[in-house]
């Protein structure tokens, strides 16, 4: 593209820091943000700030990511729910939990993606209650509907704790027509 005279923009970046988060492009990843920042995108675009957050945590340079979203100067659910899947991924529960208090303390509320992330982190931290809790507060103060991926990490977090009649409590709770996956994180629990 640059080879034909043509200058790329906020779009076309962010489908390239996608390709690197996605292929683990740390190098190109690290050259795409440095011609970002000498463009001064990054305070035009939220998008473009959230992207870069996203490739840093895929790659594993989840300090990396966090630094990048204290910089942006503009800061919304996406964006956190990017730096908070990140510790999520790494095992890094209560960094995401943090990171959780953090974007509340900005005023934002957490939605169905950012509980995903900390009903996963608190699974694969063997943090039940915490767990637990976060559940039945995504549900009634912030009239989240649990969709198979919370269930599923539900069931996932009970298995892991060998709580196995919770786990098929809350099998029962979820629609009939996406029993699979849920079924699948109680008996990856029983091998």
């Amino acid at each position: 593209m640059k080879n034909e005279g043509l200058s790329p923009d906020a779009i076309t970046f962010i489908s390239v820091l996608k390709a690197c988060g996605g292929t683990g492009a740390l190098v190109k990843g690290k050259q795409i943000h440095d011609e970002i920042v000498s463009r001064g995108l990054l305070e035009k675009d939220i998008v473009l700030g959230t992207t870069l957050v996203d490739m840093y945590a895929k790659c594993g340079m989840i300090t990396k990511a966090h630094k990048v979203l204290k910089e942006l100067p503009i800061r919304n659910v996406v964006s956190w729910n990017a730096l908070i899947a990140g510790y999520a991924e790494q095992g890094q529960c209560h960094e995401a939990l943090n990171c959780l208090q953090w974007m509340q303390t900005e005023g934002l509320s957490p939605d169905k993606v950012t509980f995903v992330s900390i009903l996963s982190a608190c699974s694969h931290s063997g943090l039940l209650e915490k767990g637990e809790g976060y559940f039945e507060v995504m549900c009634t103060c912030y009239c989240i509907t649990p969709t198979i991926e919370h269930y599923t990490c539900m069931i996932d977090l009970f298995s892991r704790a060998g709580h196995f009649c919770k786990a098929v409590a809350m099998i029962r709770q979820v629609p009939s027509s996406d029993h699979l996956p849920a079924w699948t994180a109680l008996l990856a629990r029983c091998l």
